[in-house]
């Protein structure tokens, strides 16, 4: 049985439903194409790495690219996305999880090497983190469920990364720390992955 599991968080592409940050500057239906192109790039990252896989999609499941033989699909549950993300963990350890990692869909500088890096730091450490420009993180791995990662954030802020990695200080955790990337989710950031 697979004992490293990658959980992928996904918005449904629906048109004026995702990267609304990055359609107020360029408009939705291209908004959504970078999106669609975003996922793609998280696939093919996914795809080549050495785990079990789950999409969990934010609306509903659907048959689409990601291949049902390849990626387990659930629905994420909960109100806000610390809840989101800690039941995804706690899915992941109940079906046998020793080395679980959570990424989005939203950083297109994210490859298989990165996430296989990741669960090799896990062989050392308590947690792995990869913090992304805009002061949150890309990827977030652990050994077992630790809640309180998830609770007190102001998600989608710039101080995410830094309190998450201060939570982890006071509760004495080791962690790895993974190279620093950009998300996608303004027309700046867009304007930053084009130099």
């Amino acid at each position: 049985m697979e004992e490293n599991h990658l959980i992928i968080f996904v918005k449904n592409p629906v048109l004026g439903k995702v990267k609304t940050r990055l359609a107020a500057g360029i408009g939705e239906e291209k908004a959504l194409d970078i999106y669609l192109q975003l996922l793609k790039l998280t696939r093919e990252a996914a795809n080549g790495s050495l785990c079990m896989r789950h999409v969990f999609y934010s609306d509903e499941i659907e048959n689409d690219a990601w291949d049902d033989d390849r990626f387990n699909k659930h629905i994420q549950e909960g109100t806000d996305l610390g809840l989101r993300m800690k039941n995804a963990f706690e899915k992941v350890f109940a079906l046998g999880a020793k080395k679980a990692v959570i990424i989005g869909s939203d950083c297109p500088q994210l490859t298989t090497d990165l996430i296989e890096e990741s669960f090799e730091i896990l062989n050392d450490k308590d947690t792995v983190i990869g913090p992304a420009k805009d002061g949150g993180y890309y990827l977030l791995g652990m050994k077992k469920l630790h809640s309180y990662l998830f609770e007190d954030k102001e998600w989608s802020t710039d101080t995410v990364f830094e309190d998450t990695v201060l939570d982890l200080m006071e509760n004495r955790l080791s962690y790895g720390r993974l190279e620093r990337l950009s998300d996608l989710d303004t027309i700046y950031d867009l304007h930053l992955l084009k130099q």
